[in-house]
């Protein structure tokens, strides 16, 4: 149900409820295929709701004053060029970016795109992404130690790495002032 609700309010961490749902099946109670189904099945229908309802009154409502102040018609007739330029794979593409994903189905429902153009790159993109998070999360268990021990070197090398572009930034940033310097003076 999660993963359904994420449609309609993006800040709904349906992935973290996946992958613990996925990590948990471990212990026998419910399997990792279920949680997929689940959440897919779901995350389809939540989509393809936003998109049918802003296929059906989201052109008038946006088209209204209150519409218009939220989103502004230059924007959406952008965002319908978008839409027509990239089609099926743009939509395909933008359903593996958090956040991002929520509002891809209802915009190809304001933008006129049929339901086969909309809702396929949807369905096939959520089934790769619960489809990975499920497998990752489900196998996790089962390398618990090994995943500690990435963790914790990761940790340190992060560190470092975040050290050395610290570092590398102060350092382009003071040659360029003292290059800006020496053009002035």
């Amino acid at each position: 149900m999660v993963a359904a609700t994420e449609n309609i309010f993006p800040p709904i961490p349906a992935d973290i409820a996946v992958a613990v749902g996925a990590f948990i099946s471990q212990a026998g109670h419910v399997s990792a295929l279920s949680i997929f189904f689940t959440a897919w099945i779901a995350n389809v229908a939540g989509a393809g709701a936003v998109y049918y309802g802003a296929r059906t009154v989201g052109r008038d409502f946006f088209a209204g004053r209150i519409g218009r102040r939220l989103l502004k018609p230059k924007l959406m007739n952008r965002i319908e060029r978008i839409y027509k330029r990239y089609g099926v794979w743009g939509i395909f593409l933008s359903r593996f970016v958090p956040g991002a994903r929520a509002v891809i189905a209802p915009f190809a429902g304001i933008a006129g795109l049929s339901a086969v153009k909309s809702m396929l790159p949807v369905a096939v993109a959520s089934g790769i992404w619960y489809a990975g998070l499920t497998f990752v999360a489900a196998t996790t268990i089962h390398e618990m130690e090994g995943v500690l021990i990435f963790v914790r070197k990761m940790g340190k090398t992060s560190a470092v790495l975040a050290g050395a572009v610290v570092a590398a930034a102060a350092l382009a940033i003071y040659v360029r002032r003292r290059a800006r310097r020496r053009e002035v003076g």
